[in-house]
């Protein structure tokens, strides 16, 4: 029988971004030691340059939606993580969160201009990311 797996949920105000990439991220480096989700206190969709970044990686989560906290009520998680200070915020306490954990990332969506500019700091998050998941869950 094979143990079963931490369940994580990564949680941000949009659900667009950061939790996107964490989710992402963490079920590419080490989904067979996790079970991931991610939901927003606001969700909206997910970020086209989110998606642009991760495809860089390696990782698609073109397929992800936004999904709100509520959808999600009712399951259990070993580690809730909000990824945001809004999040963390909004969020104190999450019903059948075991662990809680707070780790706030830029928001990428949030960088004035466009194109490559916009474009790097999703690269810097997802990178930012990527090395907190590897200092603290790989």
């Amino acid at each position: 029988m094979s143990p079963t797996k931490t369940r994580v949920l990564f949680v941000c105000t949009n659900n667009s971004a950061r939790s996107k990439m964490a989710e992402g991220l963490l079920r590419h480096l080490h989904g067979d030691r996790y079970e991931v989700e991610s939901a927003g206190t606001e969700p909206t969709c997910v970020n086209p340059l989110a998606i642009r970044a991760m495809n860089e990686r390696g990782v698609d989560i073109s397929g992800q939606r936004s999904k709100s906290l509520n959808e999600l009520r009712g399951q259990e998680f070993d580690l809730v993580v909000t990824v945001c200070d809004r999040a963390k915020e909004a969020c104190p306490f999450f019903p059948g969160g075991g662990k809680r954990v707070h780790q706030s990332f830029p928001d990428p969506a949030a960088v004035a201009g466009t194109g490559l500019g916009q474009l790097q700091a999703f690269r810097d998050v997802r990178n930012m990311i990527e090395a907190w998941i590897e200092e603290n869950l790989g």
